[in-house]
């Protein structure tokens, strides 16, 4: 086809031929357009990473100081419980008692505001353990405060014994009139979100929630304090087995007792 003449005077052939050759020799020329390099400082992954072992670092040296903590609360607990007991005064100032501290004093049993706590177990005998109040009043003593005490474990055949006959509670679990209890000061249960709830309108009650207890017993009219104190048991298992089968309570064994796992979560972490 020829090319018109205004045409062929400003675009000769020979000129749009090298014109096409210089463009495909220039294409040929260029090198392939570059893929795109992955760069590790730019993705989450690679900072999640490196995250992890900066975070199991802290929490090891936070296990380590929570170690080192409860190491020195078991110490002071240990130091508590070595101490020779105390007796305790008509008005007790909460301030004053530690956790673990041995005491010793006299009242009279409030059979009436008694409950189970539980269940619990004892070796391998399912029970509860037998809460009450110990009325410290007495002629010589007539302002002393009413104490919470729990008496220790008694197996399910005995509270249920005690449930169906109330009216024989003192004769079954306990002494009347003046008697002395040795014990120690209970240390604070901290419930967990999978601690379960109390049920007073029913009855059941789990765990030591003081304030409720307290009430539970008489609160002001009885005079009643938040101290609830562990009467200790040091038989051995035959006088224990005994107590049990013969429906009585059996005290805890006066030791610190503390879940403690923080060293082997450091060593986790």
């Amino acid at each position: 086809m020829r090319q018109p003449r205004l045409l062929s005077r400003l675009f000769p052939r020979n000129h749009c031929r090298g014109l096409q050759q210089h463009a495909v020799s220039n294409d040929l020329k260029s090198p392939p357009p570059k893929a795109k390099q992955w760069d590790p400082w730019k993705s989450p992954f690679t900072w999640v990473v490196a995250f992890i072992p900066i975070f199991t670092f802290g929490l090891g040296t936070w296990q380590v100081r929570r170690l080192s903590w409860k190491n020195d609360v078991v110490r002071q607990a240990e130091q508590e419980l070595e101490k020779e007991p105390i007796v305790l005064p008509d008005h007790i100032d909460l301030a004053s008692l530690s956790p673990y501290r041995q005491i010793v004093t006299q009242g009279s049993w409030l059979h009436v505001y008694s409950l189970f706590l539980g269940p619990r177990k004892y070796g391998s005998t399912n029970g509860y353990h037998l809460l009450t109040p110990l009325a410290r009043k007495s002629p010589t003593s007539p302002q002393a405060s009413t104490i919470l005490v729990n008496r220790g474990f008694v197996s399910d055949v005995t509270a249920l014994a005690v449930e169906m006959d109330a009216s024989r509670f003192s004769q079954r679990l306990g002494e009347d009139g003046i008697i002395e209890i040795r014990g120690m000061i209970s240390p604070p249960f901290v419930p967990s979100l999978f601690t379960p709830e109390n049920n007073p309108e029913k009855g059941e009650w789990i765990w030591t929630d003081i304030p409720a207890l307290v009430e539970r017993s008489g609160g002001q009219d009885e005079d009643v304090q938040g101290v609830l104190v562990d009467v200790t048991f040091e038989g051995g298992p035959g006088d224990a087995s005994a107590l049990i089968g013969g429906g009585k309570p059996v005290g805890r064994h006066p030791s610190v007792v503390f879940r403690n796992q923080h060293a082997s979560y450091a060593l986790t972490w």
